[in-house]
């Protein structure tokens, strides 16, 4: 089992350099590419955000087949025994894998750019569960349409107001960048989110992001190890192979910033690259244990 706290302590400075919102592939504004609260800031309430399930539901053969797709290994049930445990109080943790031994991945999609029906009527045939951090401005125009994934039983979480790059702001507006999507995704979505993504992954070490993070109520910052290209992952480690826990990064586009190809297209090449390694995919925030409260 690999160490979480490990990695994180060199997570962002190879992240920086490897796609992630920027241009390339990842998925910043209009690019292509990783305590208590403050007082009045949202804080993660009781309500349930998505059904709790011990393992995330299974699509049928006829599902797959009718995107063209081979069907993934079934995801086993989650751990009782969260391996990524995360306190009320305190400096937040970085990561971008969990431990596990569960030859499991997890995809997480940033931003909001792109809001194809055609996405959500995949992901409701095929019960693929995905993490989605949303960036206020890029979202704000539908809101609504995140909704039926939600229904799905994905989590929303935070990925600032305007996806800037962190290090270059002022500690001050990085809170704002937080707090503020912080409040308006836990008032469209009934939900405050517990994870918080900065665009790029950039200044995801920094202090003045962390004191960020806790005073606008998420609780853990996530990288990534993986980032999904048009057809193709972009791996940080040396052997291009998926490893049980990583974390994917993709992200809601279009044609525009697809060469041509749709959302669906494109998240059929990421579940392909799945598949071929033997991998399920599993629903991250069944592995992680939320604050008591």
């Amino acid at each position: 089992m690999r160490n979480f706290r490990t990695y994180a302590a060199g997570a962002a400075v190879l992240l920086v350099a490897l796609t992630g919102c920027s241009s390339g592939g990842g998925g910043g504004k209009g690019a292509a590419a990783p305590q208590g609260p403050a007082s009045g800031a949202p804080q993660n309430s009781a309500s349930p955000q998505a059904p709790a399930s011990s393992a995330a539901p299974q699509a049928d053969a006829a599902a797959w087949q009718k995107w063209k797709l081979k069907p993934l290994p079934e995801a086993p049930a989650a751990p009782a025994d969260k391996p990524i445990k995360l306190t009320a109080k305190g400096p937040v943790p970085v990561f971008s894998e969990v431990p596990t031994k569960d030859k499991v991945v997890f995809v997480t999609i940033d931003d909001g750019a792109e809001k194809d029906p055609k996405f959500v009527e995949m992901l409701t045939d095929l019960k693929v569960p995905i993490s989605m951090f949303l960036t206020k401005d890029i979202v704000k125009n539908d809101y609504g349409y995140f909704k039926p994934l939600q229904a799905l039983g994905n989590h929303i979480q935070n990925h600032t107001v305007d996806h800037p790059q962190m290090s270059k702001i002022s500690a001050a507006r990085q809170k704002s960048e937080v707090c503020d999507d912080q409040a308006a995704l836990t008032q469209q979505y009934g939900k405050a989110p517990l994870l918080f993504r900065p665009p790029f992954g950039d200044g995801a070490k920094t202090e003045s992001l962390n004191t960020a993070v806790q005073e606008c109520g998420p609780r853990a910052v996530v990288l990534w190890r993986e980032s999904m290209q048009i057809h193709d992952m972009q791996y940080q480690s040396g052997d291009k192979k998926l490893k049980p826990g990583d974390i994917i990064l993709a992200h809601f586009r279009g044609p525009s910033e697809l060469k041509g190809e749709t959302m669906t297209q494109m998240f059929g090449e990421l579940l392909s690259r799945i598949q071929e390694q033997g991998f399920a995919v599993a629903r991250l925030e069944d592995y992680i244990q939320a604050p008591a409260g």
